[in-house]
């Protein structure tokens, strides 16, 4: 029996051997995962839980080394390798509209009211239409969801319905579709890098801008804002994925694992998940930031027009049919 040697990056190695008769033989897979969060990001410790959990259930057969912070290349990149059979996994999201249109669903402008109506969708028969095409047009697999935590709108004032956003100078990503909606709302948008966000904010160039609190917190936006409004406004997820050209190496046997293992770290990263985000509101209220609860409904009625326009013609119907879920 070998064993498989342990480098500095290896998450999840274990003892491989497979006895037949007096023979003994020893198979090793590695897998590289990667991906653009850093080591304290719950997607991050959900990667390390893959790797254990696949480990485990293959007897140290397969490996998965995990490198975070886009050390084994950006994301679109790690999708390109991903399509030529040079890099194995990564996570990734609506960057797969750029071949699958479908993927656009995965961080929708007021689609979701919930997380849990999120998980219906992303779960049931759209998500496998979405999982479908992304296999079929990209040439990926993916192989669990993580969740991403709400975007919400921070400001010096509170905003509790699409009234108060009139002539609002914000700042937000450079998507048309967030421009369009964030128009259509009353606001003022204009695209910016986020390295630029908090001296804008700072020097009052802008008023406002929009992300998730686990972004808020760690970029410090609580020192140049003192309302954050929950708008919810986009509910995403984003996709731990497998090259087919990986996949198709696997024996099924070793393909069941990988879902598995895969099944039971969305799990984990959602405990993780739902554990940070409170722990990341009560950081932010310590700080002296007020939480504010706004007419989600009215916000997202205003923004209704603005989404189906600015979606392809051919995810149209498929968003028809999500919004519809929210009636």
């Amino acid at each position: 029996m070998s064993v498989i040697t342990r480098s500095t990056r290896v998450i999840a190695v274990a003892l491989a051997a497979q006895l037949a008769g007096a023979a003994v033989s020893a198979q090793e897979i590695t897998l590289k995962l990667g991906h653009l969060a850093n080591e304290q990001n719950v997607w991050h410790q959900a990667s390390l839980r893959f790797a254990e959990e696949l480990a485990a259930l293959t007897d140290g057969r397969i490996a998965v080394e995990v490198y975070p912070n886009e050390t084994l290349g950006k994301e679109v990149d790690l999708i390109n390798g991903m399509q030529l059979g040079t890099a194995d996994m990564t996570i990734t999201g609506e960057s797969l509209q750029n071949w699958a249109p479908m993927a656009a669903l995965l961080a929708l402008p007021y689609a979701y009211t919930s997380l849990e109506q999120m998980d219906e969708v992303a779960s049931g028969e759209i998500g496998q239409q979405v999982e479908a095409q992304i296999i079929e047009k990209a040439g990926v697999r993916p192989i669990a969801y993580f969740a991403r935590g709400p975007r919400e709108l921070t400001s010096n004032r509170p905003i509790t319905s699409p009234d108060d956003l009139q002539g609002l100078k914000m700042r937000v990503p450079n998507v048309p579709l967030f421009l369009d909606v964030w128009q259509a709302l009353g606001a003022q948008p204009t695209p910016m890098a986020f390295s630029e966000v908090f001296t804008s904010l700072q020097n009052g160039t802008i008023e406002a801008q929009e992300n998730p609190l686990a972004l808020i917190q760690s970029a410090n936006f609580n020192e140049v804002q003192s309302h954050i409004n929950m708008t919810d406004h986009v509910r995403s997820w984003i996709y731990l994925t497998i090259s087919e050209i990986t996949w198709g190496k696997l024996s099924a046997e070793d393909q069941e694992a990988v879902m598995e293992a895969a099944k039971r770290a969305q799990a984990y990263e959602r405990e993780l998940f739902l554990q940070a985000e409170t722990e990341i509101r009560a950081d932010l209220e310590s700080k002296g930031v007020t939480f504010v609860e706004v007419d989600q409904a009215a916000f997202a009625n205003k923004a209704r027009d603005a989404v189906l326009s600015g979606v392809s013609e051919e995810i149209r119907p498929t968003v028809e049919q999500i919004l519809a879920m929210q009636n």
